[in-house]
């Protein structure tokens, strides 16, 4: 993920039903696709639709849109064309389309279980050969994870590379409360408890309704709980990491010590009361908002928007990233997301298009058209080199998408995202509540300990039957953990995690085992 467009990122949680846009592109668009279906040289690729156009503008027809489409007809003799697919359970969409044989020529994911899945099932096309032979790009730029595309010792799908490798999760503290108190921002657990006490016992802003801890109950993420829980869990090795990896790792030894901790706070009125049932995170967003909450940690940038809001109603309020979840022998467990992204697929029935579709993949890996892409070709850039984007409103009024950059699918890994100072220059024009100095502060957070599970292009039978169940249920271990009465701890725990194994739990963990000792597991940071 790049960093200038963190700002961006704020507002992408729209939850709508979840269709391929032929209305958007208009039938007419849809029948001039149908004409050119044998044309080799004219492809749809798909771009996620957030309800973020012009009015009167669709995914493939706006600006940004119209300039790759010429553009890449002009260096690629390609013709790209944009279906639009909701952005919210698009992957339920592009499986079925690619079933029914209508998806567009280019579909998109970052589920290896929907990856997993297509290509058991023979329904993506082998693109071994059109990499080779059309591919330069991206064997320059991003070759070092399209083994996580191969499938059989055939490319299957073209990987995407993220840019600034971002923590998934990011922890942020009342600064100016800490201070009051006289005490150190946390750099360990027991210093953050110590301050979670001391401020519901102090109160220091004098804040009706104050929440030490706030937490949401959504159950579409670990990010309340994970990298408090994953701190107590000692050092990992490769093939443990691999077992209890992203959401599992609360089920790894040590885990249930730290969920054991959170189900004191939460006892003792630090995290925020009956959080479990705020499902669609209604309460906690409030509280964090109006200022209520001296501590909180969600998606990396997805606070900053309410962060803006408080120093709006409170421009004295100071709320600064912190990393404080130690582990056990010193040092950070930060886990971020693994660089590369996006599964870039051709459905099988487009095959005849596998060429086109790799000029048109191999264009965008090209560092100067992807920024083009990413921060539209109206983009400028800072003193020190870095670029930056229009905003929403400057986007709109020129007819791009707020999002320009779902259209760059291939290649965000630019130089200035590994310089922090181009990284800093970038983001402090974008963000109207950060300086130089908090945008270094979040910077340093961000690098400190990284961490990324081991994975593997091959998903397993177990994995793919029973894991999308089982993420939401190991959301719901951990919270009725935390939440239940402190002398029936045990007793939920291992009622809890019996109905985990019901559900497929140790068929997963038994097959990730098996599958890294037999010797074909490929560390696919």
């Amino acid at each position: 993920m790049r960093g200038t467009k963190l700002k961006k990122l704020t507002a992408v949680f729209i939850s709508v039903i979840m269709t391929v846009s032929c209305a958007a592109c208009g039938f007419h668009r849809r029948q001039e696709w149908d004409a050119h279906e044998d044309d080799e040289n004219y492809i749809t690729c798909m771009v996620w639709d957030r309800d973020n156009l012009p009015e009167g503008r669709t995914f493939d027809d706006n600006t940004l849109a119209e300039w790759i489409r010429q553009e890449v007809l002009n260096d690629c003799g390609v013709e790209v064309h944009f279906a639009s697919i909701k952005r919210n359970d698009s992957d339920e969409v592009v499986r079925r389309l690619v079933e029914d044989g209508n998806a567009p020529d280019i579909v998109i994911t970052y589920s290896p279980s929907l990856f997993g899945y297509l290509t058991e099932q023979d329904k993506v096309a082998d693109l071994t050969d059109s990499l080779k032979q059309y591919g330069e790009n991206i064997t320059k730029n991003i070759s070092d994870i399209q083994y996580m595309g191969q499938y059989k010792d055939q490319q299957v799908a073209i990987m995407k590379r993220r840019g600034f490798q971002m923590p998934r999760h990011v922890a942020f503290i009342r600064s100016d409360w800490c201070r009051a108190m006289g005490m150190e921002i946390p750099s360990t657990k027991a210093e953050l408890i110590d301050y979670l006490y001391a401020l519901k016992k102090n109160n220091p802003g004098n804040v009706d309704g104050l929440v030490p801890w706030a937490m949401g109950g959504t159950l579409s993420s670990e990010k309340y709980y994970q990298n408090f829980v994953s701190s107590y869990v000692g050092e990992l090795s490769e093939r443990d990491s691999y077992i209890y990896s992203e959401r599992f790792v609360s089920l790894a030894d040590g885990a249930s010590d730290g969920l054991k901790v959170l189900n004191t706070l939460y006892n003792d009125g630090i995290i925020s009361l009956d959080f479990a049932a705020d499902k669609d995170n209604e309460q906690y967003y409030k509280d964090v908002e109006e200022g209520k909450a001296g501590f909180f940690i969600d998606d990396n940038t997805a606070l900053f928007g309410a962060i803006a809001k408080i120093k709006e109603s409170d421009p004295a309020a100071e709320i600064d990233p912190v990393m404080c979840f130690d582990l056990p022998d010193g040092g950070y467990r930060n886990i971020c997301e693994p660089v590369y992204g996006l599964y870039i697929m051709v459905p099988s029935t487009s095959k005849n298009k596998v060429d086109s579709v790799m000029k048109y993949l191999n264009w965008l890996a090209d560092q100067e058209n992807a920024i083009n892409v990413c921060f539209t070709p109206d983009h400028r850039e800072t003193a020190d080199g870095a670029p930056v984007g229009l905003s929403d409103d400057e986007l709109l009024e020129k007819g791009y998408s707020t999002i320009p950059d779902d259209y760059c699918i291939v290649n965000e890994h630019f130089d200035y995202v590994d310089n922090k100072e181009q990284w800093v220059s970038a983001n402090v024009e974008e963000l109207s509540f950060a300086d130089r100095e908090w945008l270094e502060k979040y910077y340093d957070v961000c690098t400190t300990g990284q961490f990324v599970f081991p994975v593997n292009s091959l998903v397993g039978g177990a994995e793919t039957k029973y894991r999308t169940d089982l993420d939401k249920r190991i959301v719901e271990y951990n919270y009725n953990l935390i939440c239940c009465p402190k002398t029936k701890f045990d007793t939920v725990k291992d009622m809890e995690y019996r109905a985990l194994q019901d559900a497929g739990l140790d068929e997963v963990l038994e097959e990730r085992a098996q599958f890294y000792d037999s010797g074909e597991f490929k560390n696919g940071k």
